[in-house]
């Protein structure tokens, strides 16, 4: 898709089903400060060195602090409404992930964007479940950052 034609807004079962095996973006890309990685720290009170600790971090083997796995994961939720939008249904909730990866770092100042493609849909009494594999990309590495599988639950309008 192209990024004119985003986010893509579904609204029935039938208009999920043709997403399916389509990829969404990128996404905008997000700076990785260490402002934000510090904001993170403090809300999740994982204080860890290499994440908040810039001079110690300076000698480990990544030369910089990075940011936490589970920030970037985070990040899942605001680069999705970039690329699909639930917004033609009753209502939406983040149901959870499977198959969670984080294959590379995201050392301070990176830049992070997603790409995102739609595995599955499918009826279940009271709603519709979505899966999307979520692929975050830092600038200028070959490897992504975080690999999810994301799970959504949507209702049609009555």
């Amino acid at each position: 898709m192209t990024e004119e034609q985003l986010p893509v807004r579904p609204s029935t079962f039938a208009e999920l089903e043709k997403l399916i095996g389509q990829e969404l973006g990128p996404t905008d890309w997000y700076e990785i400060t260490q402002d934000r990685i510090d904001a993170f720290a403090a809300v999740t009170n994982d204080h860890q060195w290499i994440h908040v600790d810039p001079e110690r971090a300076a000698a480990s083997a990544f030369g910089t602090t990075i940011a936490h796995g589970l920030f970037s994961l985070s990040l899942g939720p605001q680069f999705s409404s970039q690329l699909l939008a639930f917004d033609g249904f009753a209502h939406s909730l983040n149901y959870g992930y499977d198959k969670v990866r984080f294959p590379a770092p995201v050392p301070v100042g990176s830049r992070l964007r997603m790409r995102s493609t739609v595995v599955s849909a499918e009826q279940l009494p009271g709603g519709i479940q979505v899966k999307t594999r979520q692929v975050l990309e830092r600038e200028g590495s070959d490897k992504p950052v975080a690999v999810a599988e994301a799970v959504a639950r949507v209702v049609e309008k009555s």
